[in-house]
């Protein structure tokens, strides 16, 4: 299985695109072989959770049966080739699962894998659809954990993604090692607020995996965030 999470910036005048790929996009998708799962997303501007929309950010996170569907999909789809004709930049993550827990409407997309940790930058994603009555105190931890998470060793960068505004949120977070995703994930604040959704229940269904981060190629933002860390390349 082989992960990949793409993000695509427009160009200000091509924002309309944009917004239409989010429809036009399904069917392709839907019938693209090779691929078990995918998802459309939006992107926040502050690369974690965030009510303000970027409207030229936008992303795709796909999990294909293997390397060959990917390079078929990267190489000659009608979304690929849609990325290089409207977009202005890419970039693009592939990954292999590592661990998973929960759901993604009602699928467990990255099955349950229990792979030994390598070396090397990992990615995280967490990801839930939040409860109406759980909104307000979601929202007012936002900042903070954001805020830590950016001053924490390894930290390399984050992306805040959703399917939807408000309510149905993710965020990718990509660090130089496991030890030290750890070391913020479970040593600091954030593992407070970790256990107040589940003590109050803040959602109705949540997603959280870790990943190896196999390559990594384009740029977001003028520069690729992992150039010269990834010392393993993917193999099929």
């Amino acid at each position: 299985m082989i992960v990949s999470l793409t993000i695509v910036r427009y160009r200000k005048t091509f924002v309309p695109f944009a917004l239409l790929a989010m429809a036009v996009h399904r069917l392709p998708m839907w019938l693209q072989s090779g691929c078990s799962f995918w998802k459309l997303l939006g992107s926040g501007r502050n690369g974690t959770f965030d009510l303000q929309p970027d409207w030229q950010q936008w992303g795709l996170l796909a999990v294909w049966d293997d390397r060959d569907d990917y390079d078929r999909f990267a190489k000659k789809s009608f979304v690929s080739k849609w990325w290089r004709v409207l977009g202005r930049e890419t970039w693009t993550l592939l990954c292999q699962p590592m661990q998973s827990h929960g759901k993604w409407d009602g699928k467990e997309p990255f099955g349950k894998p229990n792979n030994a940790i390598g070396d090397g930058p990992v990615g995280v994603l967490t990801r839930a659809t939040i409860r109406m009555s759980g909104l307000k105190n979601f929202w007012a931890h936002v900042d903070e954990v954001a805020d830590l998470m950016v001053g924490a060793p390894g930290y390399i960068t984050s992306l805040g993604v959703g399917e939807a505004p408000v309510y149905r949120q993710a965020t990718f977070s990509v660090w130089e090692s496991m030890e030290q995703m750890k070391a913020f994930a479970y040593g600091s604040k954030h593992a407070e607020v970790i256990k107040k959704t589940r003590s109050e229940d803040w959602y109705s269904e949540e997603l959280f995996a870790r990943f190896r981060i196999i390559e990594s190629s384009g740029t977001i933002n003028g520069k690729d965030p992992l150039a010269g860390l990834l010392k393993t390349q993917i193999t099929s």
